[in-house]
């Protein structure tokens, strides 16, 4: 019979969940995932010693110093839901596509909850942060393979999930923000942020300027793989649309199709943006994830 997962799910339950995530070591019960290169499915070379990653250092607006790659240390919980594809497609910068959720052909939305406990910054502490993500990606479907991860529907939002363009990224504190925005041109703010835990349920509200923006109420899967991920950010940073290469080593909670989430908006021109969307009424899927995350210095994205 098939292999089983903790909670019962097969093997072939978590390759559907995970898309391009592949079992490359056993036990089931320490079950390790690998993340295929987004980069191969279009046809972008993959070798992480180019410019993209080359090692460095930046001094920030705030006076800290950061070398690159930052190697940082969080927890998150989140969620996806589907929204139309026009209304996605029109806050996405030139140059990118949202990936193909449904099989309708309905868009993706991400919403992160996350705490940083490591910076890996000296005179940084650790800070609050939440991350309105929209899974997409640079050039045409012509361009890529004919099974493109990016257009095949369910898989492309589980497995892009947090790879996309950063639309809004509120922090707790000012450091943080000029971290994101000096080094790679996330679209940060400081906000009020605040987690409210309870069991395995987490409720997080971010504020600015005194005015709502969201609440997420997510309840918090298990985890119940540790995996390895790699994946894109896009930014502007000066008005240039910017990659920025990420990885990440860390247990895995997830669960797709799942009613156990709700966001609400509020009055905040950056939810009121968000509440235009139409999501899905059901989150395509709730995740977890706690361990490390690595940001690489980002490069220009050419021109097509």
């Amino acid at each position: 019979g098939a292999r089983r997962r903790p909670g019962g799910r097969s093997a072939a339950a978590w390759r559907a969940l995970g898309g391009d995530l592949a079992v490359v070591a056993e036990p089931a019960s320490r079950g390790y995932f690998r993340r295929a290169d987004p980069r191969r499915d279009m046809g972008i070379d993959s070798d992480r010693s180019t410019d993209s990653t080359t090692a460095g250092s930046v001094t920030l607006s705030t006076g800290q110093t950061v070398t690159l790659p930052l190697v940082t240390g969080a927890s998150m919980v989140g969620a996806v839901f589907s929204a139309p594809r026009r209304g996605v497609a029109r806050l996405l910068p030139d140059r990118l596509r949202p990936v193909r959720a449904t099989p309708g052909g309905r868009a993706a939305v991400t919403f992160l909850s996350v705490s940083y406990r490591r910076i890996g910054v000296e005179g940084i502490a650790p800070y609050e942060e939440f991350g309105v993500v929209l899974p997409a990606v640079h050039g045409s479907t012509r361009r890529a393979p004919f099974l493109s991860l990016s257009s095949v529907p369910y898989l492309s939002a589980l497995s892009r999930a947090t790879s996309g363009y950063v639309w809004y990224l509120p922090v707790t504190t000012e450091p943080a923000r000029a971290l994101g925005v000096d080094v790679w041109g996330y679209p940060k703010v400081v906000a009020d942020i605040t987690h409210e835990d309870d069991g395995d349920r987490r409720r997080t509200t971010v504020d600015v300027d005194g005015e709502r923006v969201l609440s997420l109420d997510v309840k918090r899967p298990p985890a119940t793989a540790r995996v390895s991920l790699d994946g894109d950010n896009y930014t502007l940073l000066d008005g240039q649309l910017r990659r920025v290469p990420t990885t990440a080593d860390a247990d895995l909670g997830a669960w797709p199709f799942s009613d156990a989430v709700s966001v609400a908006f509020g009055d905040h021109d950056r939810g009121a943006t968000l509440a235009t969307l139409d999501l899905s009424d059901r989150a395509l899927a709730r995740f977890s994830m706690d361990g490390e995350a690595v940001f690489y210095p980002g490069e220009r994205v050419p021109a097509e």
